[in-house]
């Protein structure tokens, strides 16, 4: 829901693209959670948990792939400030109701801008990784529903979204 009477701040006063000025902010503590699912056949889960999966360890290459993603940000989405990232999570757990895969990041910065769209695209990637790696028995799973779920820090202050 955009929030009224706020302005896009990549765009100049011709529409023309530009990176944020964040020289006058103030160095604040700044943490954002994202979150995911992977959603494949039952018989899908059911290999990755057995960590049968014929490219290896499906889980934990995830979960790597989705901190080297967040590292990268600012090489992978245009306008994105490179970061000093103080800490990276990336869980991901089984859900036999889906069934498939939630992914969940939270990153943690001390800086001048937040880190929402690393938090994004860790959960991206790690769920980009999970699809790569179980495509061959399950081509038909659906990555859905990744979103900010958490921010706090910065002048904007906290956001949580509604469940």
């Amino acid at each position: 829901m955009a929030r009224a009477g706020k302005q896009l701040t990549h765009l100049g006063a011709q529409g023309q693209a530009r990176m944020v000025d964040v020289s006058a902010k103030a160095v604040t503590e700044r943490e954002a959670i994202a979150a995911g699912s992977v959603v494949m056949q039952r018989a899908t889960l059911d290999i990755v948990r057995k960590g049968d999966a014929q490219k290896g360890d499906v889980l934990g290459t995830a979960r790597i792939a989705g901190i080297m993603a967040a590292k990268r940000t600012h090489e992978l989405i245009p306008l994105c400030h490179p970061l000093p990232i103080a800490k990276i999570e990336v869980d991901l757990a089984p859900n036999a109701k889906l069934p498939g895969i939630d992914v969940r990041a939270r990153v943690k910065v001390t800086g001048k801008t937040g880190v929402e769209m690393e938090a994004l695209t860790a959960v991206s990637v790690a769920c980009l990784t999970i699809y790569d790696m179980v495509k061959a028995i399950d081509r038909g799973m659906r990555i859905e529903n990744i979103r900010l779920i958490e921010k706090s820090g910065g002048r904007s202050g906290h956001f949580r979204a509604k469940e």
